[in-house]
Parts: structure tokens; C-alpha cells; sequence
């Protein structure tokens, strides 16, 4: 190979070169218009909203009520102890709040969340979740993959993938950066061996939605023009080399972005929401974190609205290490409820005045839960063995509880449903079957749920 062959490579081989840097972009969804559109049956839902508490929200205080440790509070803890993150262990930790038995369903829901106790006919609460994880990086990305390391593909990115987007100007899967991206980082929202185009797109709330996305021409028609050119070298490309993947992602991703420049200011302006609509959002509360929080739940309303497959919202930043409250519990639950607890509830009304809960799948909770027992004398540490979270819409059971831990809301003792058993129930109600729904890679047919997980018909409607 000469000198001016090294210094002049083909565009076949920059881009092929460059192919890891496409992957990385925020622009991910490059494709766009309906996807491989994988389904096995009728599909009960067309969309998920992932309302992704990072640092694992405690439900003992917030969704599944014991009496028995109202009754034991401060002493020492009955049952035997598996080993904890800081193995700080103290007496039994009553909750921090009173519940009471919420709507017609009689959901058991504290007082931390009075907006969402309004909605708890709309809730399907599973309070049986279980992990493999009790440390915040393997469990983000086994929430978030149904794998415990780094590398494979969320569950965002399968649906992205076998879905595509109803909308040609949006990625089909969208992440909103509230302020906190999780531990393991955007790696939880990467594509991984899957096409690039089924990565997440993370879009921020300040300043530029997405970055680089503004055109780099004053004069519309001088871009539209170095549009074409580019097209008409990858044509030459075409027919010189043949087909080739990472041109035809190239090819995409620019078209996608240029669409992208009109479709993506139009969709984050909320002024074309009423007043009345964006105060019961919280939109203008006093609370910052609040009026964050308003903001990607609106959104994400939006984004559904306009075809989009997956959203996940990330929370803002309390000051109180997510909902990680290792210690100073009640300050810290009572901030972090007040950031979700009025938007949340918002968004499930608003969903379903104009048809939209009916086809979309909202989640609700984090990586792990928390241990009935203290940490120091104000805290929980983390607890993968028995958890609440909570699914709405898309055709799950309104108004239903399901599965149970022990006295102690310490593990799950009734119904256990894992994180593979979730990822299945969500994809089969998208009306793909998990089993059936793999990807070839590395001499492998690979899914989302390895080789576990089963539909869990129980929370179905």
C-alpha cells in the first residue's frame, strides 16, 4: 500500500472506519418509518413510557404497606440478614409515612404520593419484583437489558429495533435527561450489537434538544444542496462497491437529521399546551425539580403522540443522591416524591382523556428496592429480593395488585416476578413474543431475555 493511498482512503473505507463513531451519536434512530415491524400477534399496546427512578425507590414507605413494621419499628430485626451493600445494619425501620387504601381498588398508597394515590385505579402494582443485582451499575444494566454487564442492547433498543418509528422525523427510541443520567451511563440506552439505528437518542431539556442538530447553513437551500451532493457520492459509492451498511446508516442519519431540525423544536415547545394543562403537569411549580419533571412527562405525552416507540425519563437531581437514601430517608423520599408525584399523575390523566393509555405502556420504578431494616439510624440500604413497581395502560390490569413479600416488605414471598418475566410481558403486549424475537450475533441467535423470562398473563387485562 503506498503513501497516497493511506492518506486518501475511499469514503467506502472512512466509513467504515468511522462506523463506532455513528454508533455513538445522539441521532441514533437512524431509520426511522416503521422498522422491521417484528410482531407475532395482535399487539395491545403501540408505546412504553419508562418512568426510570434511579437509586431504587423504597416500597416499604411509598407502595407496599406492612403493619408489622408500623408494630416493630426500632427493634432489632427478626429475620436473618443477607449481606448488604455497606452491611450497616440496624433495627427494624417502620415507614415514614402513613398509608391509607386508595380508589375503588383499594391500593395501598402513602401519603408521600397524594397525587398518584388519585390515579390508583388506573395501576397495575406488582409487589413481587426480584433482581440479581444489589449494586447500582449491574443492576441499571440488568433493568435496563436483562444483563448484568455492559455491552448488550436495552429493551428500548429490541423495540426500537423491531418496531421502527410511526414518525419519519423522530428516533423511535428517545431518552429525556433530566439531570441524572444512571450509573453504568448511556451505555443503559445503547444499541449494542443490535444496528446503531435502534440506540437511544438522548434529548435535554435546556438549551439544544439535541446536540449538533441545528443546520450549519444560514440558507436552507445551500444545506439541501450539500444534501444532494452527499447523496449522489454514496450512489456513486452504491454502484462502484455495492451495498454497504454503514453508507446506508451515514445516508440515514443525515436525512434523519435534517428532518429532525424542524420536527424537533415544533415538538419541545410547549406553548401550544393550554395554561390549565401545563399547571396540572407542574410546570410552574414552585419546586424546580417539579416543574423538570413536568416537562419530560409532557414530552413524553408528545413523543407517544407522535409515534415514537420507547421514552424513558430520568429524574432531576434533589440533592439527595437520587432515591439512594442510604441515610436522612424521610427528607430525601419527601423531595424526590414531591419532583414525580403531581407529573406523574398528570400524565396518566392526560393519556387517557385523549386515548392514548389505552396503547401505551407506562412503567414505573428502579434497579432494586430497600431493606425493611435501617442503615445507621436513617437510612435503607439496597434490596434486590423484594420491590415494588408499578405498570399502567396498554392493556395491563387497572386497578390491581399483584404478588406479595413477607411481613416485612423484605422478599418476595408470593408470585415472584423477575426482570426477565417484565421485559417478556412488555414485548408480548407490543405483540412480540420473546422467545421468538432473537438477533444473530457472535455464532449465537441472542434476545432480550437470554434464555429466561415468561409472560406474566396474571397482570394482563
Amino acid at each position: 500500500m503506498n503513501a497516497n493511498h493511506i492518506m486518501s482512503p475511499t469514503r467506502r473505507t472512512f466509513l467504515q472506519r468511522a462506523w463506532n463513531g455513528f454508533a455513538t451519536l445522539p441521532l441514533a434512530s437512524l431509520f426511522g418509518g416503521g422498522g422491521a415491524q417484528t410482531r407475532h400477534h395482535a399487539p395491545r399496546a403501540r408505546s412504553v413510557i419508562f418512568l426510570y427512578m434511579d437509586g431504587g425507590p423504597s416500597g416499604q414507605d411509598l407502595l407496599d404497606y406492612k403493619p408489622r413494621l408500623v408494630a416493630d419499628h426500632g427493634k432489632p430485626f427478626p429475620l436473618p440478614m443477607e449481606p448488604t451493600q455497606f452491611n450497616d445494619n440496624g433495627n427494624t425501620l417502620g415507614p415514614c409515612a402513613k398509608f391509607a387504601q386508595r380508589g375503588a381498588s383499594g391500593q395501598w398508597i402513602s401519603d408521600l404520593l397524594p397525587h398518584l394515590a388519585g390515579q390508583a385505579d388506573r395501576l397495575c402494582v406488582v409487589r413481587s419484583m426480584v433482581a440479581d443485582f444489589s449494586e447500582h451499575t449491574n443492576a441499571n444494566y440488568f433493568l435496563h437489558t436483562g444483563h448484568g454487564l455492559q455491552g448488550r442492547p436495552g429493551i428500548g433498543a429490541w423495540i426500537a429495533y423491531g418496531l421502527g418509528c410511526e414518525a419519519s422525523n423522530l428516533p423511535a427510541y428517545v431518552v429525556l435527561n433530566g439531570g441524572l443520567i444512571p450509573p453504568g451511563g448511556v451505555d443503559c440506552f445503547h444499541s449494542g450489537f443490535l444496528p446503531a439505528h435502534s440506540q437511544g437518542s438522548v434529548f435535554q431539556l435546556r438549551g439544544d434538544a439535541v446536540a449538533n442538530i441545528a443546520p450549519c447553513e444560514r440558507d436552507p437551500q445551500q444545506q439541501r444542496r450539500k444534501l444532494r451532493f452527499g447523496r449522489a457520492l454514496d450512489e456513486a459509492a452504491r454502484r462502484r462497491d455495492g451495498a454497504d451498511a454503514a453508507i446506508d446508516a451515514a445516508v440515514a442519519n443525515a436525512e434523519l437529521a435534517f428532518r429532525m431540525q424542524a420536527a424537533v423544536p415544533e415538538l419541545t415547545a410547549l406553548d401550544g399546551e393550554s395554561a390549565a394543562l401545563r399547571a396540572m403537569y407542574g410546570c410552574d411549580d414552585e419546586y424546580e425539580q417539579t416543574r423538570t419533571f413536568a416537562r419530560q412527562c409532557l414530552l413524553a405525552r408528545r413523543l407517544v403522540e407522535r409515534g415514537v416507540r420507547f421514552v424513558q425519563l430520568t429524574c432531576a437531581d434533589t440533592r439527595n443522591d437520587r432515591w439512594d437514601q442510604h441515610g436522612d430517608l424521610p427528607k430525601g423520599l419527601a423531595d424526590n416524591c414531591r419532583m414525580v408525584d403531581r407529573p406523574i399523575a398528570a400524565l396518566l390523566a392526560d393519556l387517557d382523556a385523549r386515548g392514548l393509555l389505552d396503547d401505551t405502556i407506562v412503567l414505573w420504578g428502579g434497579e432494586f428496592g430497600r431493606t425493611p431494616f435501617m442503615q445507621g439510624d436513617s437510612g435503607r440500604d439496597h434490596n434486590p429480593f423484594g420491590f415494588s413497581m408499578w405498570v399502567a395502560g396498554g392493556g395491563f390490569k387497572a386497578g390491581h395488585s399483584h404478588g406479595a413479600t413477607d411481613e416485612y416488605g423484605y422478599k418476595a414471598v408470593l408470585d415472584p416476578v423477575t426482570v426477565h418475566d417484565l421485559h417478556a410481558t412488555i414485548l408480548w403486549q407490543l405483540g412480540i413474543d420473546h422467545e421468538r424475537f432473537t438477533y444473530r450475533f457472535g455464532g449465537r441467535d441472542l434476545r432480550l431475555t437470554d434464555v429466561y423470562g415468561k409472560v406474566q398473563k396474571a397482570l394482563l387485562a
